[in-house]
């Protein structure tokens, strides 16, 4: 995770003007947890010119719909688990996630061949 966001940094740095605002991730097939990691560490670096945050789809949902099922009896732990992948984000986009938002569930893989939005 830390080679890659010394890697990411150092790439976006050589490239990226430092009058773009910000920098979103998507994340990509990456497993919940693994976004909001590299994301965490990329923001570990203080010397970033612009916003470094997160424009992720699948790794802010994923919990939160097989918490769901598309039952109503269970909106009230699948709004626990968004808000919980949320504030990991959130964290994640100051460098400050600790890891606290981690579940089995949040660490697999969302990688699908041949995927399409």
């Amino acid at each position: 995770v830390e080679a890659n966001a010394k890697a990411t940094v150092q790439a976006l740095l050589r490239s990226v003007p430092a009058a773009v605002p910000g920098i979103m991730f998507l994340s990509g097939g990456q497993s919940e947890e693994e976004a909001t990691l590299n994301l965490n560490a990329i923001n570990k670096n203080e010397n970033l010119p612009w916003s470094a945050s997160f424009s992720y789809g699948r790794a802010l949902q994923k919990s939160c719909l097989a918490a769901w099922k598309g039952d109503a009896k269970n909106v009230a732990e699948a709004q626990k688990v968004f808000l919980a992948r949320a504030k990991a984000n959130s964290e994640a986009q100051l460098g400050k996630y600790d890891g606290s938002a981690a579940t089995e569930d949040s660490k697999k893989g969302m990688f699908e061949a041949g995927y399409t939005y």
